[in-house]
């Protein structure tokens, strides 16, 4: 399996660590970088300070309901961006509402995942990001 490089955009403590918890358990990421705000995942994307030295990642986990710039802003940013709308962009939030998933796939989200609320589902769910994404899908090389 190749390198992988996830950037998490996560506010809740809770969700980053069970989500990276899951992403070791499922072997999918060799690397996972954490935006805690919208405002942090630009500037990743971006490599504005403090994130001037970090590598592009593979796949981005993004949640909606984020402090500073929401979700949805991050994912506008990421896909009207030329550097950056190649990044497959995978929502993973608790929203299940029909304007969160509408409005993240008119602005070019990958796929939207609602997070399933037992942790044997969520470790599962991720386990089939890992299936797809990785084993099958053919992600962009750097």
């Amino acid at each position: 399996m190749k390198n992988v490089h996830i950037l998490l955009v996560e506010d809740n403590e809770g969700d980053i660590l069970l989500t990276t918890e899951a992403l070791e358990e499922v072997k999918l990421a060799n690397t996972v970088s954490i935006a805690r705000d919208g405002e942090a995942a630009i500037k990743f994307l971006n490599k504005e300070a403090p994130y001037q030295n970090e590598e592009e990642p593979d796949l981005i986990l993004l949640d909606i309901n984020l402090p500073k710039v929401n979700g949805q802003e991050v994912l506008k940013h990421i896909k009207s961006s030329e550097h950056l709308k190649h990044i497959p962009v995978i929502v993973l939030t608790t929203s299940s509402s029909y304007e969160d998933v509408t409005s993240s796939y008119r602005s070019y989200a990958n796929c939207y995942i609602v997070k399933p609320v037992e942790i044997d589902d969520f470790i599962k769910a991720i386990g089939q990001i890992e299936n797809f994404w990785i084993s099958i899908v053919k992600l962009p090389s750097k």
